[in-house]
C-alpha cells in the first residue's frame, strides 16, 4: 500500500490549501516528514495518516492504493504503528552460491534478493547459525569449522562462490606462495573451496586495511594465488555510502571470474542517505546504555559533534593518552546528526575510540536501529545475547551493498551461461553437418 500523492493533491486543492508547507503545519509535522508520507518510498505513520485525512475530510481508502511493490522493493505494514520493513522476494534464478564465514547472514540476504539460492552457508559462530536457521528454515547452514567441509561434492552445481575470510598473514620465506603454500589461513579454506568447485565467479569481501596489511603482500599473495587456479581477478575499494547504504563503510571487494565471464562492479550513486532515512519510525529495541560518566560527557556534545566540541579539561580526561596523540580521532565522544550518514559501525556500540551516539538521545544505536544502518530488514531476527545481537550485525556486510553486488554478478553468470550456450548448439551443429 501506498499514498496516492496525485489524490492528495487534489483534495488539497478542493480545501484551498496551497502548498505541501502549509499542509505540514496544519498537521503539526515538518515539511520533510510530509515530503516523505507522499514519496514512493513511504514509511507509513499511523497517526499522521490520520491526520492528513482528518484535515483532508477523506477516509484513508480515498488516498490509499492496495498495489503490490515490484519484487525486491520495500513494502510496508499500514496497520502497525511502524513498518514492518520486508523485501518482496524476487524470482529466484538457477544460479546456485555457496557461502562461506556466513556471520549473521547480511551478504547471503543482499545476494538472495538479486536472485541467487544458496546451496550450502558455512559458518562455526553458534549464534550466527542460529541467526541463520531462524530467519531461512530452508536454507543449508553449515555449522563447522571450514577446515572439516569438503566441498567436491558441489562441483559442478555451484556458480558463485562468496564470503569475508579475515586478514592474516603469511609466512614468505623469501619466496612467491601457491595455494598449498598458504595452509593454516583461513584464505586457504576459501581457495581450497574455489579449488574443489570451481565456480564462474567468487567474490570476497575484506576490510580497507587489507591493502596495506604487510606492507601490500598479503594482497598480492591473495591475487597471485586466485591467479593461479585460474581466475582473472581485480579488486576495488568501495564505500557502502556510495551504494544505498546510510553508512560510511569501507571495504575491499575481490571479484574473480573464469575466462568468458565478464563482471563490473556496480556504479555509485550521487545521492547520498542520511541517518533520518535509516531510521525513520524504526522499531522500539533492546539496547546497550552508557555508564553514568560517560552519559555526562556526551551530553555535552551536539548532533555531527566529537570530542572537540567538549571543554578541554573534560576531553583530557574523557581521551586520556589519546588526547595528546596525533591524528583526528574524530570516532571520540562523536554524536551523529540526522543529516550525515552514520559512521562505520563496529562490534561494540559503546567503546570509547569508536562512538556512535544517537542524534537526540544520549545512548548508543539500539539493536533495530544498528540493523537499519547495515540495511537489514525488520522481521531479520538476531539470536543471542544483546552483545552477540551488536556483534553479529556490526560485523555484516551491509545487505543493500550485498544486493547491488549480487546483481552484477547474476548479469555476468546468465550472460556467460547464454554464450556457453550459443557455444553447444554451434558444436552440436557442426557435428550434425
Amino acid at each position: 500500500m501506498y499514498l496516492n500523492k496525485f489524490k492528495v493533491r487534489e483534495a488539497m486543492a478542493k480545501k484551498g490549501i496551497s502548498t505541501q508547507t502549509v499542509l505540514a503545519s496544519m498537521m503539526g509535522i515538518t515539511k520533510n516528514q510530509l515530503s516523505v508520507m507522499l514519496s514512493d518510498r513511504f514509511y507509513p505513520i499511523k497517526s499522521n495518516v490520520k491526520k492528513l485525512c482528518e484535515i483532508l475530510e477523506l477516509s484513508p481508502f480515498d488516498i490509499i492504493c492496495e498495489e503490490k511493490p515490484i519484487g525486491g522493493q520495500l513494502c510496508f505494514n499500514l496497520v502497525d504503528n511502524f513498518p514492518i520493513v520486508k523485501y518482496e522476494p524476487k524470482k529466484v534464478t538457477d544460479i546456485g552460491a555457496i557461502e562461506l564465514f556466513a556471520g549473521a547472514g547480511g551478504l547471503a540476504l543482499g545476494l538472495e534478493q538479486a536472485g541467487l539460492h544458496h546451496l550450502a552457508l558455512v559458518e562455526l559462530d553458534k549464534n550466527c547459525c542460529n541467526t541463520l536457521r531462524k530467519n531461512r528454515p530452508n536454507w543449508n547452514v553449515i555449522e563447522k569449522d571450514i577446515a572439516e567441509v569438503n566441498f567436491s561434492m558441489y562441483k559442478g552445481k555451484v556458480d558463485v562462490v562468496t564470503g569475508g575470510f579475515p586478514c592474516q598473514a603469511f609466512s614468505y620465506a623469501g619466496k612467491k606462495l601457491g595455494v598449498e603454500d598458504t595452509r593454516g589461513t583461513l584464505f586457504y579454506e576459501f581457495a581450497r573451496c574455489l579449488k574443489e568447485t570451481k565456480p564462474l565467479v567468487f567474490l570476497a569481501e575484506n576490510v580497507r586495511g587489507l591493502i596495506s596489511h604487510d606492507r601490500g603482500r598479503t594482497l598480492d599473495t591473495i591475487l597471485n594465488v586466485f591467479s593461479a587456479l585460474g581466475y582473472d581477478v581485480k579488486y576495488k575499494l568501495v564505500n557502502a555510502v556510495n551504494y544505498g547504504v546510510p553508512q560510511k563503510r569501507e571495504r575491499v571487494i575481490i571479484v574473480g571470474t573464469l575466462p568468458g565471464v565478464e563482471f563490473e562492479y556496480p556504479e555509485p550513486e550521487k545521492e547520498i542517505k542520511a541517518l533520518k532515512d535509516a531510521l525513520l519510525n524504526v522499531p522500539h529495541s533492546e539496547g546497550q546504555q552508557y555508564s553514568p560518566n560517560k552519559k555526562e560527557v556526551l551530553d555535552l556534545v551536539p548532533p555531527g559533534g566529537c570530542w572537540r566540541d567538549l571543554p578541554p579539561e573534560v576531553a583530557k580526561s574523557y581521551m586520556g593518552k589519546s588526547y595528546y596523540t596525533g591524528g583526528g580521532r574524530t570516532g571520540m565522544a562523536r554524536r551523529i546528526s540526522w543529516d550525515e550518514p552514520c559512521l562505520t559501525l563496529t562490534c561494540s556500540p559503546s567503546q570509547k575510540q569508536t562512538d556512535r551516539c544517537h542524534p537526540d538521545e544520549t545512548r548508543p544505536f539500539t539493536v533495530r536501529e544498528y540493523a537499519r544502518i547495515q540495511t537489514f530488514t525488520d522481521d531479520w531476527q538476531f539470536e543471542g545475547g544483546i552483545g552477540d545481537k551488536y556483534k553479529q550485525i556490526g560485523n555484516a556486510v551491509p545487505v543493500e551493498l550485498a544486493y547491488r553486488l549480487g546483481v552484477q554478478i547474476v548479469k555476468a553468470v546468465q550472460k556467460a551461461k547464454i554464450s556457453q550456450e550459443i557455444e553447444k548448439t554451434k558444436e552440436e551443429v557442426a557435428v550434425a553437418l
